[in-house]
C-alpha cells in the first residue's frame, strides 16, 4: 500500500508536466490556450513559462512557445543507458532487411511498453508507432512477451493500476484470459498480436531475457493479409526468436 510519502506530489510540478506535455501534443501554443488546457491561470502559466524559457526547456517566439532541441539531449543520455541499444539497432536492422517488414524494440517502463527502436524493410507498413512511444502491454506482441516472464505479482499491478482496455474486438479483457494467454507464450517462447491493438495489422515478438530478467522485447509487424500461415506462424517466430537470442549472446559482450 502506498504511504503518505510515496503519494505526496508537488501541484507546481505536476503543472510543469503538464505543460511540457500539451506542447509535445500541439508543437506550438501561447498561454492563453496553455493556460486552459491545462486548467491553470494565465498568470500562473506565465510564470511557468518564463521559468521553462530561462532554463531553455522551451523557445518564446514572439509569445508562442514550443519545446526546445534540449529534449534531444535528455533523450541521447537517456538512450546511452541503455547498454543492449547498439546491439539491439544491428540486429533488428539484419532482421528488418531479411524479412522485409517493421521490426521494432521495446522496453517495459511503469507497466507500459516504451518502444526504443523501430526499423523498416522494403515491404514495411507505416504505422503510428514511434520511439518513444508507450503502449499498454496486454494487447501488443512485444508487451505481453514481456509480460510472461515477469513475476505474477509484477503482472498483477500492472494489470491493477492499467487495466485490460480495449482497443479492437480481438483484445483480451480478462485477466484470466492474458494469464493463460502469458503462459501458452512461455510454452512456445514467442508472443501474437492477432489484431489485438490495430484491426488488419498482426504482429509476432520474443523477450529478450537476460540473467533471468526480461529486459525488453522485439517484433516483426505487418498486414493480416500476408501474416498468415506458415510464414506468420513458423518463419517469423523463427526469425523473431532467433534475433533474440543473438541480442542476448552479444549483449553480454557489449
Amino acid at each position: 500500500m502506498p504511504t503518505d510519502q510515496t503519494r505526496r506530489t508537488v501541484d507546481a510540478v505536476q503543472t510543469t508536466l503538464d505543460i511540457i506535455e500539451f506542447l509535445q501534443e500541439r508543437e506550438r501554443a501561447g498561454v492563453t490556450e496553455i493556460a486552459e488546457a491545462v486548467d491553470r491561470s494565465k498568470g500562473t502559466v506565465h510564470g511557468h513559462m518564463a521559468t521553462l524559457t530561462e532554463n531553455e526547456y522551451v523557445v518564446n517566439e514572439d509569445g508562442i512557445y514550443r519545446l526546445s532541441l534540449r529534449y534531444l539531449d535528455l533523450a541521447e543520455t537517456v538512450r546511452g543507458r541503455l547498454r543492449i541499444y547498439d546491439v539491439v539497432t544491428e540486429e533488428l536492422d539484419d532482421l528488418a532487411a531479411e524479412c522485409g517488414e517493421l521490426a521494432q524494440f521495446a522496453t517495459e517502463e511503469h507497466g507500459r511498453a516504451v518502444y526504443i527502436y523501430k526499423t523498416e524493410g522494403e515491404n514495411a507498413v507505416q504505422t503510428a508507432s514511434s520511439v518513444g512511444n508507450r503502449e499498454y502491454l496486454h494487447c501488443i506482441s512485444l508487451g505481453k512477451a514481456m509480460l510472461a516472464y515477469m513475476p505474477e505479482e509484477r503482472v498483477d499491478e500492472i494489470v491493477d493500476k492499467h487495466g485490460l482496455p480495449e482497443s479492437t474486438p480481438s483484445t483480451i479483457t480478462t485477466r484470466e484470459a492474458l494469464f493463460e494467454e502469458l503462459a501458452e507464450i512461455r510454452q512456445r517462447g514467442y508472443a501474437f498480436d492477432r489484431e489485438e491493438k490495430i484491426e488488419g495489422l498482426r504482429c509476432v515478438a520474443a523477450p529478450v531475457v537476460m540473467k533471468g530478467e526480461v529486459v525488453g522485447a522485439l517484433s516483426v509487424s505487418g498486414p493480416a493479409s500476408r501474416f498468415e500461415g506458415e510464414m506468420y506462424e513458423e518463419r517469423l517466430p523463427n526469425l523473431v526468436t532467433r534475433s533474440a537470442n543473438v541480442i542476448q549472446i552479444n549483449a553480454q559482450f557489449s
